[in-house]
């Protein structure tokens, strides 16, 4: 029986997919062998012993610790594209927002009713302040095509925009899921160049800290429209306020205000809306559920932000799943071991990432706790675990 620690509130759709003849779920602390989570942090939380793994029901995992995890032998999943297209909508309203002055609009018609004007009368003139640019043929540029990158240059694509993307990492599957008309460039500096709209969608991280700063800024078109969905640290909010003061950016539209970027009225802030839809929490949840059972059941890895992707069918009568460091000759060790024992491999996978890696071995006969425990003294090895 697994015990799973649930923190904020799950989704039933996800939570009903547990089996409660193999999984207790609940939000007590102590002994639990998963965790699901949405925004809550956990950067301080004392993890227990037999704690496997942690699934983020979301893409962003700064409110984990993943250094200290990763130390841990704990695996932590998150759920790319499951929100994708709440994003995709919101970055289509978020460029309409920016382009037409719809709050400034709306606000100018309710303040001249508040005054006791006939706004019947006052319309037709006042509208001409509120003027604004179509999206039809103008060209917006997307840094990072991934789940949600990809969505959003389509769906622009079939509003008559011309296309461009910046992803440096871009996966085949990625690859595959652009239109052939969308426009993919190797220097982001080309993007900026060519874009009325720029909307970054990748994950922050120490190399995409201030990823558009005022050098970015500077090689951008006058009057560039500005979308922030992705994360609010990937922009220099004090660049960009310069550059609204300037005029070289007209709007920033982002879903990360904080009080700093309230000072300028080109700014229109959002409640960190992006996937705050009832579709896309169910979405979320339904994906970390299943990842989290998934792994807990058989030892397979998929979205794994600290641990590589291992998915194959389980043979064999055991399976032996090791944690370790990425160094020479583990899986020599391991194997050597097992072999020293007369049991016999009926498959296996080794991947690694960065500084970590882990290894999945499927047994022809069962081993007792001596080998198991021969494997967990061998050095660089994390966890080991055993699934029968």
């Amino acid at each position: 029986m697994y015990h799973i620690k649930t923190f904020n509130k799950i989704s039933p759709a996800g939570l009903n997919k547990l089996d409660r003849e193999v999984y207790t779920v609940s939000d007590s602390e102590g002994n639990e062998d998963g965790i699901l989570v949405r925004s809550a942090k956990l950067l301080d939380y004392q993890f227990p012993r037999n704690l496997l793994a942690i699934a983020r029901a979301g893409v962003g995992v700064n409110n984990i610790p993943i250094d200290r995890c990763s130390e841990s032998g704990v695996a932590v999943f998150s759920t790319p594209g499951a929100n994708a297209n709440a994003v995709k909508e919101l970055v289509l309203c978020a460029m309409l927002l920016s382009s037409r002055d719809v709050e400034g609009a709306s606000n100018w018609v309710r303040s001249q009713a508040a005054a006791g004007v006939d706004v019947t009368t006052v319309v037709e003139k006042g509208k001409s302040a509120f003027v604004g640019p179509e999206l039809y043929k103008k060209t917006v540029g997307i840094i990072g095509l991934g789940a949600i990158g990809a969505l959003v240059a389509n769906v622009c694509l079939s509003l008559g925009m011309d296309v461009y993307g910046y992803d440096p990492f871009l996966s085949v599957d990625a690859a595959l899921r652009l239109d052939r008309h969308i426009h993919v460039v190797k220097d982001v500096n080309e993007l900026y160049r060519r874009a009325d709209y720029i909307t970054p969608h990748i994950h922050f991280t120490e190399k995409t800290l201030h990823f558009i700063d005022a050098e970015a800024i500077s090689n951008m078109k006058r009057g560039v429209r500005v979308l922030n969905f992705a994360r609010g640290q990937i922009v220099d909010d004090e660049a960009m306020l310069a550059a609204l003061e300037t005029g070289k950016v007209s709007w920033y539209v982002t879903d990360f205000p904080n009080n700093q970027l309230l000072q300028s009225r080109r700014v229109i802030p959002m409640p960190h809306l992006g996937a705050s839809t009832p579709e896309s929490e169910q979405n979320c949840a339904v994906m970390a559920v299943d990842e989290l059972t998934d792994y807990l059941e058989t030892g397979n890895v998929r979205n794994s932000v600290n641990l590589p992707p291992v998915n194959f069918p389980r043979s064999g009568v055991m399976r032996l799943c090791v944690i370790h460091r990425n160094i020479p000759a583990m899986l020599a060790n391991i194997t050597r071991l097992l072999s020293k024992d007369g049991v016999n491999v009926a498959n296996l996978s080794n991947k690694s990432r960065d500084a970590y890696a882990y290894t999945v071995v499927d047994l022809d006969t069962r081993i007792d706790h001596t080998v198991v425990d021969d494997v967990k003294a061998l050095d660089g090895v994390i966890r080991v675990r055993v699934i029968e």
